[in-house]
């Protein structure tokens, strides 16, 4: 059992106190009341336990205490197991002796109704004021099997508690947390600690996370959110555990609109866009996973904290179309299914003629009536094949009677000259042997897809930790205009940013027009300049692809009559002469406000990527060159960006600079500016630039400031 903390700050109370106090404590150890004090027991903790029930003198053999005021001493946190109508009450009473930290369980408030929201305002309030830190309510509480400390009901511990190891939870759902617990015993791990959130009326995820990552026991995190209050130091954290090295596997509820609606009603917080928040978790090396086993399986890959220089994974296997089929999950999964070398093939070749020692390494059914075998096409294919990852598929093998101990050992005498790989099995077999690989440093899978999706990801991990991205240098805030900007007004900022646009005239008559478009060179585009029109199109005030200085004229004349028709009260500044710009991708990039982490850059390719496929992705700003090289890369067209069909590359590092100096003019000017829209932005070839042809830019109101 390891030592209680001696009292450092409320939130360390919280999760390893010396003291706890159970408000509403029961003799009944099935009942809400009474399991935390029976778990506790039966874990050792060694902290002093007061049950505080007013109706009792002694609960579950110990003494029982009328109230929070006639403890014998000032706990460091308290256990709140009350319905919420006397939670307030209670919350005063702690308040008022000094407790530092509790833990609500009950359910009605904020989840429930409006009624609910008020009662746990009042309680926050109450808290905050008094300095005292609350977890929940309508949580299932903390664990810290470490220490004994089981401040939850959960039913998982029923039946067996929880062995310390190096993976946390940390999950706004009671339920899910518990079930993420129950799986993780299940497959072996130990929980460093377990904190369940619930409505966070004071305590957030991000803080929680903040803890855990903190906690040197704790290698890897499994995460669980409807969503998220506060964006910064949810972002902080996740940051916090790459450059330490750790390891998250989030499982984000809500990516579909009705399971965001579900999710607002289950813990009253903000959803915010699912697709943005898939970009946060990519944006700081986080695995989200799509299901709760593949959560587990991740979780327990990286929990041993052991990660690949590189992605090259040989397969080792007795039957060629498994090997096959686990060569398909790996390639899927970004691996390298390297051959192995010539020379090394010709050296199994001449031991089994008639094996496939390309890669997957088939040694055929002879391997196991010859274990020598065995251990030479292991052993020649880890120390000449230079694999990061060794895989195999034993199937049931390491179940049976007669070849368990002798296939085990071959393995291990194989593999003794290469103990840095990463090494993983496919089998069926029961807990017990399945441990016993685990102890010889394998991971265990029965799935090939399974073991392909977790090296993988480790992978990912890896390169994620590894990232050295310098400090984004700030932009220094302008002096912005208020009020709606036109076009020109835009673009007359951003250039100040350090964007490019194409050069361009204002025209405020026909033949200046003409004489703009003289100058510029033909063709050219005309737009109409308002600060009250931003879809231009839709009002007939665009014509493009003029020829002349009559074009030109003509085409001024009837811009300026649709739209004067169209929207009388527009303020015209004029009319935009541009030339057309041809050549390069099309692209689109924006940024718009969001609820949850503030502004956020969108880019994709333009025309029907964007449209129909809707092939883009985001980042929080700011941020560098480097993330913005890895968010261009993250889209599915950007081969196009490479040059196909003959088309010379694009200019990507223009591409990338122009991400970043939004980015940064987006941080800077944050409480200002709610949304920019550059469509389209054409990439030219590669030394050529880059050229934004549209820009649109909303100021946030005086309210929204």
């Amino acid at each position: 059992m390891a030592e209680i903390h001696s009292k450092t700050n409320a939130f360390t109370s919280l999760i390893a106190p010396r003291s706890v106090a159970l408000v509403g404590a029961s003799d009944d150890v099935r009942r809400i009341g009474g399991r935390p004090l029976r778990f506790m027991r039966e874990a050792g903790y060694a902290g002093a336990i007061y049950p505080v029930n007013p109706k009792r003198t002694e609960v579950q053999g110990l003494k029982a205490y009328p109230s929070i005021a006639d403890l014998p001493e000032v706990p460091d946190t308290v256990i709140l197991a009350l319905p919420a109508a006397g939670t307030f009450s209670a919350v005063e009473d702690c308040v008022a002796r000094g407790v530092s930290s509790g833990v609500v369980f009950s359910a009605g408030f904020a989840e429930a109704d409006a009624e609910g929201a008020a009662l746990q305002e009042q309680i926050a309030e109450t808290a905050r004021k008094g300095g005292m830190r609350l977890l929940g309510p309508n949580c299932l509480g903390v664990m810290n099997p470490a220490t004994g400390y089981y401040g939850t009901f959960t039913v998982i511990l029923d039946g067996e508690l929880l062995k310390p190891g190096p993976v946390a939870v940390v999950s706004q759902s009671g339920a899910y947390g518990s079930h993420l617990a129950h799986l993780a015993r299940a497959r072996g791990l130990g929980l460093s600690q377990w904190i369940t959130t619930g409505n966070e009326m004071d305590i957030s995820m991000a803080e929680a996370l903040e803890y855990v990552i903190d906690q040197p026991e704790t290698q890897v995190v499994m995460a669980y959110a409807e969503g998220i209050g506060d964006g910064d130091r949810f972002r902080a954290a996740l940051e916090r555990a790459r450059r330490a090295g750790k390891a998250v596997v989030f499982m984000k509820t809500g990516r579909t609109e009705a399971g965001a609606k579900a999710a607002q009603s289950h813990t009253a917080s903000l959803a915010g866009s699912d697709a943005v928040f898939d970009a946060v978790l990519r944006q700081h090396g986080v695995y989200r996973a799509r299901t709760t086993a593949e959560q587990i399986d991740i979780a327990y890959a990286a929990a041993r904290g052991r990660f690949p220089s590189a992605n090259k994974v040989g397969i080792f296997t007795m039957s060629g179309g498994f090997g096959i089929q686990l060569a398909d999950d790996c390639t899927d999964a970004g691996l390298d299914v390297a051959a192995m070398p010539d020379s090394a093939q010709a050296e199994l070749k001449a031991l089994l003629p008639f094996a496939s020692p390309a890669n997957p390494v088939d040694a055929t059914a002879q391997a196991v009536s010859d274990w020598e075998i065995l251990t030479a096409f292991v052993r020649t294919m880890m120390e000449k094949g230079g694999y990061d990852f060794f895989s195999a598929i034993l199937g049931t093998g390491p179940s049976s009677r007669s070849f368990a101990k002798p296939l085990r050992e071959s393995l291990m005498a194989g593999l003794a000259s290469r103990s840095e790989a990463i090494r993983g099995l496919t089998m069926s077999a029961p807990r017990d042997v399945v441990a016993q690989y685990e102890e010889d440093g394998f991971l265990v899978y029965e799935d090939g897809a399974q073991l392909a999706r977790a090296f993988g990801a480790l992978v990912d991990f890896a390169e994620a930790f590894a990232r050295k991205d310098g400090q984004v240098n700030p932009m220094a805030p302008m002096d912005l205009p208020h009020g709606p900007l036109s076009e020109a007004s835009a673009k007359a900022v951003l250039r100040k940013a350090g964007l490019q646009f194409a050069d361009e005239r204002l025209a405020t008559t026909a033949d200046d027009a003409a004489a703009a478009a003289q100058s510029l060179g033909f063709p050219v585009a005309l737009k109409i300049c308002s600060p009250d029109i931003a879809h231009k199109t839709e009002i007939g005030g665009v014509a493009l692809g003029l020829t002349s200085p009559e074009d030109v004229r003509s085409a001024t004349h009837d811009i300026l009559s649709r739209v004067s028709k169209a929207m009388p009260e527009a303020r015209i500044e004029g009319v935009l002469v541009a030339p057309m710009v041809k050549g390069g991708v099309e692209t689109i990039v924006g940024v718009h406000d969001d609820p949850v982490f503030g502004p956020i850059l969108m880019f994709g390719l333009g025309g029907i990527f964007v449209e129909v496929l809707k092939d883009v992705t985001f980042r929080v700003v700011p941020f560098g060159l480097q993330e913005a090289h890895r968010m261009i890369r993250e889209i599915r067209g950007y081969p196009m960006l490479e040059g196909v069909r003959g088309e010379p590359p694009a200019d990507v590092d223009a591409l990338a600079g122009l991400l970043s100096d939004l980015s940064r003019f987006a941080a800077a000017h944050r409480d200002r500016i709610s949304g920019i829209d550059l469509n389209p932005v054409r990439v030219l070839p590669e030394g050529q630039g880059v050229v934004a042809l549209d820009a649109l830019m909303q100021m946030k109101t005086l309210e929204e400031q």
